[in-house]
């Protein structure tokens, strides 16, 4: 909780290094206004189909930005507002049967599991990937997904219960 309070100041008054590791701090905000709810909050992630870019968001204001993947096509990556309910370090990719930490692992080093109706946060999520050419395309199955220093550095930093929200 302390790493995240100080993360959270950090960001708040300026103090993170612009262009670190840690992917870009955006010039402004996006424009978009938190959704209801969310304004007292204070964090949550917009993901955006039509950029192909995940942006952390902070009291209403774009912090960082990340470049990702979506779905191949507009309806395999959900829209709507989703929550972080499953977080895993090497996921397991059940569906070929390949252990987490295995280089042809698609899932990458972090899953983030998002509460998409009738998925239990493991149908649809945020990872890494072992293919980081497809990041800023339109290339996934529906997953979000990230190099894996970024979604390392998402999983870090924001927690289970972090308002997810997906727009075309």
């Amino acid at each position: 909780m302390l790493r995240i309070s100080l993360f959270l100041l950090m960001l708040l008054f300026g103090a993170w290094p612009a262009g670190s590791a840690l992917g870009a701090a955006p010039a402004s905000s996006t424009g978009t206004s938190p959704p209801p709810g969310l304004e007292e909050e204070g964090v949550y992630l917009l993901i955006d189909k039509s950029e192909n870019r995940l942006t952390v968001i902070v009291n209403g204001r774009a912090a960082y930005s990340f470049a990702v993947a979506t779905g191949r096509t507009k309806s395999l990556t959900p829209t709507g507002t989703f929550h972080i309910v499953t977080k895993i370090v090497k996921p397991w990719y059940v569906r070929k049967q390949i252990p987490g930490g295995d280089p042809r692992n698609p899932l990458g080093t972090r899953w983030m599991g998002i509460n998409v109706p009738g998925s239990g946060g493991y149908q649809y999520g945020i990872h890494g990937t072992n293919r980081p050419y497809s990041i800023g395309s339109n290339a996934s199955s529906g997953c979000v997904r990230m190099h894996n220093r970024d979604v390392e550095w998402l999983y870090r930093h924001i927690p289970l219960g972090t308002a997810v929200i997906i727009r075309d």
